[in-house]
């Protein structure tokens, strides 16, 4: 019976019994602290079980997609560990209670009609003090008194949420899986025969944030059934990875590697673990989170860099994840479309990761290996903590991945001093952000000040008002004098403390004796509006009546905060609903919006947001500007800003019919005012964060004439129009391709003769014929053909050819068959001429190379070469 079979009957069986079919909900959990990932079907369900939400019906049945990463290092070691997993679930609120739920999972079980296993094979455990569950499984199932087992174990609790004892059902897998005479041989013990198909919590109090447990206002039933399991005892395979459910990945990966499966336990282990998290990654992608370094993003980055390490065990060193996507997606595409719907994006994020892991995965493993090798000289049964984070904060080894090694290796890793250093690590990034970040002002005297401010900032542009406060060196002042920097409240304010991406604003504040510039304003402790201010002329003092007034700049600013909303929402148009705000920017003389997406944007992609934006903006669209109760606000469908802290009364702007979003910053009336809309630049700043530039109105029009003002010039440089600059470069680019043609060839014939004299001083070292000389070349593709060359003529033997282009040594090494046979290694050998010129690399056995930092060692190195073959020949 295929796993999706058994998934459709599940959920055909208890819709007849009145259940609800629930859809599975998204891995990232919503509206829930206590989890970082869905890891359960009831997880998605609290809101009914503690009485938050009344259902529309009380029976519930759902098959959810679930990850948990509390054992990821078990997964491939095991038959049944998995990261990402699906749980069948059938759930009363309120309605049904043990009897029914027992006796329904006896049919489903053992129905011929629904699943049909022999009723001999079963077993149950039960909690001690369970009675009404014992009674059950006695007198209304039948099942014998040696076949219930009772566990203290047998109560169900994920943390927050429901809990209450629990059921679970075992299936007997025969004596071939266990030894009858070990002690671990029964339902719930450690051993292989009695395998856990269906756990059974009957759910009757809830576990509260501080420990407590409270009865739930009713009793409700929720159940768990691992389809992978489930389906291993249907398909009748000793795991879970032998199901249809996996070995479609599996044989993929396979004819990636050109391996066989079940053939090599260490091969075996590596195809699990990527055909395990391949499959989160796919589903993770798909529900919008990204490879990145803190969070879910991290655990996904982790899983990725471990099945790629794996991938290297099986000797894949090239992207290739990416491309089980569409093995992941077939698979599951009866009951969950979004993977093929997202495929395209998922393969380039995953791939993107890939490429970007790679690049330092060689240079790590290497240093790994020699970490390894020090630590076993040394007689450390151990790599220190130190090392181990070294390697995660060099090159991006997650912890577990060097585990994965060490254990290859023999050895273990010191955990506990790698977080150690990891702790050392975030108090020195919490000193810094405190340092950069923190306002001196807010300390002290705020926290003791308690005065009325305003923000009248929406409407006024200048108003007349009175001084509240004059903070000087965190105390409060009666006056600040000419000269002096000083921070005002004022009863009322149009000046905008920075927040939401948009800067503050600047301006003037004046009073019949003094004359002040506001340089910066903030948000207090309590909402209050702090003026950074420079007296220019007179002094100031508390009480005084000013008038308060905005510079010009707020107009640009409203611009570039409204274009800002219709980029977010061009951007999901043309890119994807998984664009997300990641930060922002709103200046008077720019913006610049950080999102979410991998990969750069292509040029046709760029011109499309801008014309989706600046259509808008000819479109002379109204701005409205909405107060509503944020739940209200939410279910209209606005977006919100990131990092923005809200009410329960928002602001909600409304663009016309093309955006929704709540924010508190300050825009244009109609978006004909922005005038003219143009994407600056467009880049990464992160693993799965890009970042755009744009200016708008005058900004835009002077960005405009620059670049106009440069094509001119251009084009008299060229002695062309500027119509025709394009095809003026062209024809350049054409002549000098032809004459860098030329040169090449050329330098390739100089090198085919200097290759050929080099044939000419072969010297035998230990039988072994060497040829070690530091020659001309341009760069490692030259050095390469040299070598080539010289093969054509030496067909026995070692070569090592080293030049410094760009200040830089470039090495190559060849080790013809023969000598790799008698123990020559071309990449061991490359490295240690590479180690002596300051740098590292290594290859292949026959063909490798490396490079160094210190040209002026190269000839010493290459003098090296024979004493190396000396103590390494056979």
């Amino acid at each position: 019976m295929k796993a999706s079979e058994i998934r459709r009957k599940f959920l055909d069986f208890f819709a007849e019994k009145g259940h609800r079919i629930e859809p599975s909900a998204s891995l990232v959990p919503v509206d829930d602290p206590s989890l970082l990932w869905i890891n359960s079907g009831v997880a998605t369900l609290k809101k009914y079980f503690d009485g938050r939400l009344k259902p529309e019906n009380p029976r519930i049945v759902n098959a959810q997609k679930s990850i948990r990463t509390n054992d990821i290092e078990n997964v491939g070691y095991t038959a049944r560990h998995h990261t990402f997993f699906e749980m069948l679930g059938n759930f009363s609120i309120g309605d049904y209670f043990k009897e029914e739920a027992i006796l329904w999972a006896w049919e489903f079980l053992t129905d011929p009609k629904w699943m049909g296993l022999d009723p001999d094979r079963l077993s149950v455990t039960i909690h001690p003090e369970d009675d009404e569950a014992h009674r059950i499984w006695r007198e209304k199932v039948g099942i014998p008194e040696e076949r219930i087992v009772k566990l203290e174990d047998n109560f169900w609790d994920i943390g927050e949420g429901p809990s209450g004892p629990n059921t679970e059902i075992f299936y007997d897998r025969g004596e071939e899986f266990g030894d009858p005479n070990d002690p671990e041989c029964y339902p719930g013990g450690e051993n292989e025969r009695y395998l856990e198909i269906w756990n059974l919590v009957f759910s009757q109090y809830n576990h509260n944030p501080d420990g407590t447990y409270t009865p739930l206002p009713k009793k409700n039933i929720d159940t768990g059934m691992g389809l992978e399991r489930m389906a291993s005892v249907m398909q009748n395979v000793p795991t879970n990875f032998d199901t249809d459910l996996f070995q479609p990945i599996i044989q993929a990966t396979c004819r990636e590697a050109g391996v066989t499966y079940g053939e090599n336990r260490e091969t075996d282990i590596a195809l699990k673990v990527i055909a395990d998290h391949i499959r989160t990654l796919v589903f993770a992608v798909g529900d919008g989170v990204l490879p990145s370094n803190e969070g879910r993003g991290y655990v996904l980055r982790r899983l990725l860099r471990r099945a790629v390490r794996y991938g290297r065990v099986l000797g894949i060193q090239r992207p290739f994840l990416y491309r089980l996507t569409g093995v992941v997606a077939e698979i599951m595409r009866d009951y969950y479309p979004e993977p093929e719907e997202k495929k395209e994006f998922i393969e380039r994020v995953i791939r993107g990761e890939e490429e970007r892991f790679l690049e330092t995965l060689s240079e790590g493993l290497n240093i790994l290996e020699e970490v390894a090798e020090r630590a076993r000289k040394e007689g450390r049964s151990a790599i220190t903590g130190e090392e181990a984070f070294r390697l995660y904060d060099t090159y991006g080894f997650p912890i577990d991945l060097t585990e994965d090694f060490a254990r290859e290796k023999g050895l273990t890793v010191d955990r506990e001093g790698f977080e150690r250093a990891m702790e050392d690590q975030r108090e020195r990034a919490r000193a810094a952000r405190k340092d950069v970040d923190s306002m001196q002002v807010q300390g002290g005297v705020l926290s003791d000040l308690n005065v009325e401010s305003r923000f009248v900032g929406y409407t006024e542009r200048t108003v007349s008002t009175r001084v509240a406060a004059i903070i000087r060196d965190d105390r409060l002042s009666e006056e600040a004098g000419e000269g002096q920097t000083c921070t005002l409240i004022l009863e009322e304010t149009p000046f905008y403390a920075e927040s939401g991406g948009q800067v503050a604003d600047k301006g003037w504040i004046v009073s019949p004796q003094a004359r002040l510039r506001v340089e910066d304003v903030q948000k207090g402790p309590r909402g209050e509006h702090l003026h950074t201010v420079r007296v220019e002329e007179g002094t100031l003092r508390r009480g005084e009546r000013v008038e308060a007034t905005i510079d010009a700049d707020r107009d640009d600013i409203r611009k570039n905060h409204t274009a800002t909303h219709l980029l977010h929402k061009a951007l999901k148009e043309v890119l994807g609903d998984h664009v997300n705000q990641a930060g922002s920017l709103v200046a008077p003389d720019r913006l610049r919006f950080d999102f979410t997406h991998i990969g750069p944007m292509s040029e046709e992609e760029i011109r499309e947001v801008e014309d989706r934006v600046n259509r808008q903006v000819w479109a002379d669209t109204d701005v409205e500007v909405l107060i509503k109760p944020l739940e209200e606000a939410k279910r209209m469908g606005a977006m919100a800003l990131f990092g923005e802290k809200y009410g329960d009364i928002v602001r909600v702007i409304r663009i016309g019919d093309y955006s929704l979003e709540l924010c508190g910053g300050t825009h244009v009336n109609r978006t004909s005012e922005i005038g003219m809309f143009k994407i600056v630049s467009e880049g990464g700043i992160g693993s799965g964060i890009r970042r755009i530039e744009a200016v708008t109105g005058r900004y835009a029009f002077r960005y405009l004439d620059h670049h106009l003002g440069l094509l001119k010039k251009a084009a008299s440089l060229l002695k062309a129009s500027p119509a025709d600059v394009t095809d003026r470069v062209e024809t350049l680019q054409a002549r000098i391709k032809e004459l860098t043609r030329e040169n090449e060839s050329l330098r390739d014939k100089l090198n085919h003769l200097e290759a050929l004299q080099l044939a000419e001083r072969v010297e035998e070292t230990a039988g072994v014929p060497v040829l070690t000389a530091k020659v001309e070349a341009s760069g490692m593709d030259d050095l390469r053909r040299m070598v080539d060359d010289v093969k054509s003529r030496v067909k026995e033997g070692v070569i090592v050819l080293g030049a410094v282009a760009g200040g830089k040594v470039q090495l190559v090494a060849s080790v013809s068959p023969r000598f790799v046979e008698a123990g020559l290694h071309a990449g061991r050998l490359v490295k240690e001429v590479a180690t002596r010129c300051g740098g590292g690399g290594g290859g292949r056995p026959d063909l490798a190379q490396a490079g160094g930092k210190q040209p002026e060692k190269l000839d010493e190195a290459l003098r090296a070469v024979p004493d190396w073959i000396r103590q390494h020949v056979k």
